[in-house]
């Protein structure tokens, strides 16, 4: 892919995806240029019994739609940052919103592995290129990342890093990693 100057801008659209209340809203307020675009609603008694919140059960809003944030990267080209919601209830979405997808972030917590299942499995399916970001909450037990490649059953060559979703330079981190690991599938797949 040549991503040099031209008169055609280039946008560039990535997933921030995982479980309930992983840090997905957070990623892209962390890193948007923009104030991002938020379908947050305050969790209700009708979630009862549907919206497992152990672990998270400090938090008081759920994503309902998604989540949208830009970066430009330089004049010309862009990044549009689409976090989907979590709850099983909301995923007959993430077919729209994966559509032209450069690559996907599985944003996983410790205390709350299995949640990113169903996002590792969708992505793997399409053969979305995606890494794993491990949220390290305050509290959480920490472990490195190739125990959590193991834990999660993942292929060799999909990234797994350690990051904290509220400080700009770590979510800018996950999102080059991205980039690199999406720009090496699809050159590879091009051979």
């Amino acid at each position: 892919m040549d991503f040099g100057p031209s008169d055609e801008p280039v946008a560039l659209k990535i997933l921030i995806a995982g479980g309930f209340g992983v840090g997905k809203t957070t990623l892209v307020g962390a890193i948007s240029e923009i104030r991002p675009l938020r379908t947050e609603e305050v969790l209700s008694d009708r979630g009862i019994g549907i919206d497992d919140v152990e672990g998270v059960e400090g938090k008081t809003t759920t994503t309902v739609a998604m989540d949208f944030g830009r970066i430009t990267i330089r004049e010309g080209l862009v990044v549009y940052l689409f976090g989907t919601p979590g709850q099983e209830r909301f995923w007959f979405m993430w077919d729209e919103l994966s559509y032209g997808a450069l690559g996907a972030v599985v944003l996983a917590d410790t205390r709350r592995l299995t949640d990113c299942f169903p996002s590792i499995d969708y992505f793997e399916q399409r053969g979305t290129p995606f890494i794993v970001a491990v949220n390290c909450f305050d509290g959480a037990d920490r472990y490195e990342a190739e125990d959590v490649r193991v834990a999660l059953d993942l292929d060799p060559d999909v990234p797994v890093l350690l990051c904290d979703v509220r400080r700009r330079a770590s979510a800018k981190t996950v999102l080059v990693t991205l980039v690199e690991h999406s720009l090496k599938v699809l050159t590879a797949s091009q051979r």
